[in-house]
């Protein structure tokens, strides 16, 4: 058979073909070959990670090989006067020399500092001292000796979280009595007296302080009515007052009858809050000074008996019942609400630099720094409040346990 090719089988022949119309625009690039990427999406702001905002805290379930009953690291301590001089003493950490605070921040904390109460709470003691009886027998002794007093502390928690009394020696107390500058020789004189004679009883009667004296004492901080008839605000009111300075209260006012004046505060609610005239109201008058020669005198018509108070104690307990709830908190970010001490101890402090952190940073520059104290909770909120006198509170309270693990040192149990 005979080989024949055709030119429409030949490959040098090709027929056109259409040309592929693009839709695409020109690229207005110089450089239209190269590779092209869409731009990343970022956002305008990084969002602020809180400090106690991170995985859970410990995974594990420690092991338990027994209760550490005293939490008292100085075996000098023998004594409740002693122990209440140990814990003031260590309430606070030394400000460090990179705080990261400004001059107004490390004046703000040492001011709040200084002007803080010398008020120790009972339950610490007892976290110190290993015998409960010999520690209530002693406080007991030196409350009829003059030389100590009890404070009650009512409304202040739930529970096993109140607050329920506090310790300060009356040298102290007199101290800070003889400091006041508003205060005159003679006032201060009759003050320390009932200091002394009273500290059996937690309230004097009314007839002992005059007007002005009373006047006087509460606007230092030293004296308080049990009656909270006053037009001067709490600085830690207790949850249940209805407003601040009355006994206008929800409690009360939710067991009165329908429709009755009770019901409604009373008749002089209204005048009791520090608003609203007389007119209408019957004999409901407005509150008036016995003194108004004295400026910024304070009404004593509807006070009863008076109780010795020490300045600055709400911020105390307020202070107290804040890091109580902050410590509480991070054991909660732990499996088994239970942490290694020493973890607990870096999380509290806020995973500040160490010394050898601090040289890296200072010859190597900004990447070796870690966080420095002033921007931490500790320092931020609590003025630099210790790690341990807060677990001492804990456990003194019964909030949490501390134990021996065996393996890594002691561990931190929430109760």
């Amino acid at each position: 058979m005979p080989l024949t090719f055709t030119a429409a089988h030949s490959s040098r022949i090709s027929k056109a073909r259409p040309k592929k119309i693009s839709l695409k625009r020109a690229a207005s690039t110089p450089f239209p070959k190269l590779n092209q990427r869409k731009p990343i999406q970022r956002s305008q702001s990084k969002p602020e990670i809180a400090e106690d905002d991170d995985d859970d805290l410990f995974q594990d379930h420690l092991d338990d090989v027994g209760l550490v009953a005293c939490l008292a690291t100085d075996l000098s301590l023998r004594d409740v006067v002693q122990t209440m001089k140990y814990i003031r003493s260590h309430m606070f950490d030394d400000i460090p020399e990179r705080s990261g605070m400004n001059s107004t921040r490390t004046a703000e904390v040492l001011n709040f500092r200084r002007l803080l109460p010398p008020i120790v709470t009972n339950v610490h003691v007892h976290a110190l001292i290993k015998s409960p009886t010999l520690v209530e027998r002693e406080i007991a002794e030196l409350t009829s000796a003059g030389l100590l007093r009890k404070i009650v502390v009512p409304g202040r928690g739930v529970g096993r979280s109140s607050i329920s009394d506090a310790l300060v020696l009356i040298e102290d107390w007199e101290r800070l009595v003889k400091e006041a500058k508003d205060l005159g020789f003679d006032l201060i004189d009759k003050y320390v007296q009932q200091l002394q004679t009273t500290s059996l009883s937690p309230t004097i009667t009314r007839g002992v302080f005059d007007g002005a004296e009373a006047s006087q004492l509460m606007r230092a901080g030293f004296l308080s009515a049990l009656s909270q008839s006053l037009n001067s605000a709490n600085v830690f009111s207790r949850p249940m007052d209805g407003s601040s300075g009355t006994l206008t209260s929800i409690a009360s006012i939710s067991r009165a009858t329908s429709r009755s004046m009770t019901g409604v505060g009373g008749e002089g609610a209204v005048h009791e809050t520090g608003s609203g005239s007389s007119a209408g109201l019957g004999t409901s008058k407005p509150q008036e000074s016995h003194f108004p020669n004295i400026p910024g005198a304070i009404s004593t018509r509807n006070i009863g008996d008076l109780q010795l108070a020490l300045p600055s104690t709400g911020a105390f307990l307020k202070l107290l019942n804040e890091a109580r709830v902050h410590l509480l908190s991070i054991l909660s970010k732990s499996k088994f609400k239970e942490a290694p001490l020493y973890l607990l101890r870096e999380r509290w402090d806020g995973g500040v630099e160490t010394a050898d952190q601090a040289l890296k940073s200072s010859n190597y520059g900004r990447s070796f720094a870690a966080i420095l104290p002033g921007r931490t909770r500790k320092w931020k909120h609590f003025y630099g409040l210790r790690f341990d006198w807060v677990l001492e509170e804990c456990a003194g309270a019964g909030l949490v346990e501390v134990f021996e693990t065996g393996s890594v040192g002691r561990g931190v149990r929430a109760v």
